[in-house]
């Protein structure tokens, strides 16, 4: 049974390919309204976890639940009621080519085959301006387009079923500083207005400190630490000492430590 306030719940998974274990019995709970930050080393699975979550692969063994609802082992209609409840930001906005930034993110909604052309007109325009983006954006192509602005039309086709649940694959990944910030500032603000419940991957301190409500740290197969950045950044773990503990991390952590001030 799914823990109260718990949208996605994951139990006793395994990922194994060939040989080669990548997770070892992964028990998380991602809770209504927190931003969960999924962080490890290289070949560490959270990349590999987040894609379970999305059913894009399937586990060795163990179970996947997302509102209340296998995504392994439920009927079509139940996955379908995920999917619009869900929306997804990958790492290098994954936009279609062929379609412009209004065709891009009015797909999601065209697909429910139950809205009109005028009503998806008005909803798109609302969409890219939640994410800042001017309305003489929308006949561009996504190679017209800045890194940054990819990065908020795709925010903005996630947004586009009025989603519950986000993921986030390195949302400010390729992106310098300024325009970083300005990402994370827009994710904040969106998750406070739309009570965003947020699953994130990311290796980026700034990113991680600013909007993470808890953190989940896979080493060594499994998950090493979970909870506040205060609390992960104290457990004796070789891979959080040089992660956290860094120039970078400190640095990161300054920043962070003096704003929650």
């Amino acid at each position: 049974m799914m823990e109260s306030g718990s949208i996605i719940e994951i139990n006793g998974l395994y990922t194994q390919f060939g040989q080669h274990l990548i997770h070892r019995n992964i028990n998380l709970h991602v809770l209504k309204g927190e931003v969960l930050s999924l962080v490890g080393g290289s070949g560490s699975g959270k990349t590999t976890l987040l894609r379970q979550m999305l059913s894009l692969e399937t586990p060795t063994q163990g179970s996947v639940k997302i509102f209340g609802c296998s995504r392994y082992a439920c009927n079509l209609d139940a996955l379908k009621n995920i999917r619009h409840r869900s929306g997804v930001l990958f790492q290098q906005g994954a936009l279609f080519s062929a379609l412009t930034v209004f065709d891009n993110i009015a797909l999601p909604m065209r697909e429910l085959h139950c809205l009109d052309e005028a009503l998806i007109r008005d909803l798109v325009m609302l969409k890219l301006k939640m994410v800042e983006v001017g309305a003489e954006h929308a006949n561009k192509y996504p190679a017209e387009l800045s890194g940054g602005m990819i990065k908020r039309v795709a925010l903005a086709r996630a947004l586009a079923l009025d989603p519950e649940l986000l993921f986030l694959d390195e949302p400010t990944a390729g992106l310098d500083p300024s325009l970083s910030e300005s990402i994370v500032n827009l994710i904040r603000t969106l998750r406070e207005e739309l009570t965003l419940t947020i699953v994130m991957v990311t290796h980026d301190l700034d990113t991680l400190a600013a909007i993470s409500t808890r953190i989940a740290v896979l080493a060594d197969q499994h998950i090493v630490a979970l909870g506040k950045l205060q609390a992960v950044v104290q457990v004796d773990h070789p891979f959080i000492k040089d992660f956290f503990w860094g120039e970078r991390g400190q640095n990161a952590l300054r920043k962070y430590l003096s704003a929650d001030q």
